[in-house]
């Protein structure tokens, strides 16, 4: 067992004092920023570096203290547009100032660093959720909270001025029962900084039902003055699908059924048409018990 670890030690070695190729991340910090500038895309960038090196120099980088981050000055770099950029030759001088003597760059990704700020500039826009909740079989997703439901965001005054919301990144959910909670991301738009960058999402489920509510009024509209409609039966019922949740909270009062006097004064007949003009969200396929009833216009 010794001398299986020391023979094991001595490849170690012969392999790490070989030279080899190796991509490095490097992270980017933008320091000396003005107090009335705030970055909109982000403050932080990474750099993917190809290198050639032994492996002993790589290793040292990639976990010794030597790996920190790039400092790029905002000052120096920062046009009056709201951009800035960091040219190719800049950044090799940057990386190479950093990397082991022995280290030679074969590569930079990207090969120039580019970003932009505004002077405070900001507005609040809506959030708005992007991809799908599937509920399992009778089931529905009765309601859906954005928590915060809006955000700041930070960019130029042209697209300031041309972002109406921002969206989360997509996400899909299937076979949701139980009331699910999600920690989402927004999405990402150059040039635009959202504060905060995620939300909670509250996905409220309810078992589907079909369901009626009973003795809802029917009301005459547009009813001369002194005259008054008199409908038999007085009272309906309205049939729709909701959860079981929603229906527990829902009254007679919370639907308006009506029938029209201008509609019968244009075609009288025995029987009026009665129609659902009020009602609450959350509910669908609707359906009244009757479609006409008899009625009596009473007074001059």
């Amino acid at each position: 067992m010794f001398f299986l670890a020391l023979s094991g030690i001595f490849w170690l070695m012969m392999q790490l004092n070989e030279t080899k190729e190796q991509e490095v991340r490097i992270v980017v910090r933008y320091t000396n920023v003005r107090k009335n500038a705030v970055l909109t895309s982000g403050e932080t960038d990474t750099l993917r570096v190809t290198v050639n090196d032994k492996g002993f120099n790589i290793i040292s980088y990639l976990y010794g203290q030597t790996h920190r981050p790039l400092d790029i000055d905002f000052s120096r770099y920062a046009a009056n547009n709201g951009t800035g950029t960091v040219v190719s030759s800049d950044i090799k001088k940057m990386v190479a100032a950093e990397l082991p003597a022995s280290s030679k760059v074969i590569s930079i990704k990207p090969d120039k660093l580019v970003f932009y700020y505004n002077n405070g500039e900001s507005k609040r826009v809506p959030v708005l959720f992007q991809g799908t909740v599937t509920p399992q079989q009778l089931y529905f997703v009765s309601d859906r909270q954005i928590m915060p439901d809006s955000v700041s965001v930070y960019a130029s005054r042209t697209k300031l001025d041309s972002i109406k919301a921002v969206y989360t990144e997509e996400h899909s959910y299937t076979d949701v029962r139980d009331t699910l909670i999600v920690t989402a991301q927004l999405a990402a738009i150059q040039g635009v900084k959202t504060v905060p960058e995620k939300v909670n999402i509250r996905f409220v489920t309810d078992v589907l039902a079909e369901v009626r509510i009973d003795d809802i009024p029917i009301e005459g509209i547009n009813m001369p003055e002194g005259r008054v409609l008199r409908t038999f039966p007085a009272r309906t019922a309205v049939h729709f699908v909701t959860g079981m949740k929603k229906y527990q909270s829902l009254t007679p009062k919370d639907f308006r059924i009506v029938a029209d006097y201008n509609e019968l004064s244009q075609d009288p007949s025995t029987k009026c048409n009665i129609y659902l003009e009020e009602m609450p969200s959350g509910i669908s396929n609707v359906r009244l018990d009757l479609t006409q009833v008899d009625y009596l216009i009473e007074g001059k």
